[in-house]
Parts: C-alpha cells; sequence; structure tokens
C-alpha cells in the first residue's frame, strides 16, 4: 500500500494536470472572441470627435461606416446609446468593443441589434478609470461577405468635475 505522502503527490499531480488542460480548453475556446480574425482593419481617423456627434469613416472597398455615443458627455459607469449606421455594405453582425488606449480595462464588448437594413443600435457602459481623463478606442467589428472589418474610432471620457485641458488621457 502506498504511502500518505505518495498519494498526496499523485493527487495534486492529477489535479494540476486537470487544471492545465481546463485552462488550455478555455484558452483555445476563448481565443476567437477576444482576439477576432479581422479581414479588413481600418485606422482611426484622427479629426473624429465624438462629443460632437456621429463620426463616418469610408471603407477603402466602398460604403461608409457611422458611429455615435449618446449621451455625448461619454460618462463612465452610466448606460451609453450605441449606434452604427453602415452603407454601401451588408452588415449580417456588428459588435462594438471598447479598450483603454493607455490601460487595460478588461472585456467590454456589446452586441449591438439590427434596426433596420442599414443602422444597428445597442446599449454599452465604460468602466470607470482613476485618472481625470482617459483615451478610449471603440472599435466597431462588423461581419460582412468581406469578412470581419474592425474600424476604430478614438475618444476621450473626463471625469465629472475635472477638466479636459490639463487633464491626463
Amino acid at each position: 500500500m502506498p504511502s500518505a505522502a505518495l498519494r498526496n503527490r499523485t493527487l495534486w499531480a492529477l489535479l494540476g494536470t486537470l487544471l492545465a488542460m481546463l485552462s488550455s480548453v478555455a484558452l483555445i475556446r476563448g481565443w476567437p472572441i477576444l482576439f477576432p480574425e479581422v479581414t479588413v482593419k481600418l485606422p482611426a481617423d484622427p479629426n473624429c470627435d465624438l462629443r460632437a456627434g456621429p463620426c463616418v469613416t469610408e471603407l477603402n472597398q466602398g460604403g461608409t461606416v457611422g458611429f455615435s455615443i449618446e449621451p455625448r458627455e461619454l460618462p463612465t459607469m452610466k448606460p451609453l446609446r450605441l449606434r452604427v449606421m453602415v452603407e454601401g455594405l451588408q452588415a449580417d453582425n456588428i459588435e462594438v468593443d471598447f479598450s483603454g488606449m493607455d490601460m487595460h480595462m478588461g472585456f467590454n464588448r456589446f452586441k449591438l441589434q439590427r434596426d433596420n437594413r442599414t443602422e444597428f443600435s445597442g446599449e454599452g457602459m465604460l468602466p470607470v478609470c482613476v485618472w481625470d481623463a482617459m483615451e478610449w478606442e471603440a472599435r466597431v467589428f462588423i461581419d460582412s461577405e468581406q469578412g470581419k472589418i474592425s474600424v476604430p474610432f478614438r475618444f476621450i471620457t473626463v471625469r465629472q468635475g475635472a477638466t479636459l485641458l490639463g487633464a491626463r488621457p
């Protein structure tokens, strides 16, 4: 009969192997969600100001993608109304992914619902940040006949009571 120490080592080895296998399965299953395979990736438009209103980006293959967020103050930890308008493109599915430009803020992706042939909308929320101001990228993922298209829109959030000038983005 094996000693108690040997049984404990065997049990811990089996438990470690099981944990490694479960972690591997989770990573393999989650990889496409966290890092979708993008066929068309556009650069961010430096002239886009989502606080002023919707921004529109032209696609290389023709067509446009418009994006807006309301309320235009872009508050954190409050519901945001997201709207995407597509023209010259058949969109099957649209998601909006928020990521911090200078700080990882976790997984913040929201699936939009089709309103009509060219418009999608839904709700999202930005997590709170410890800085007075923070630069974000809203990446619009569009599933289309051309594959997955990624269109980035950058913006800055400002904590209530702080001013944008002199704040750390």
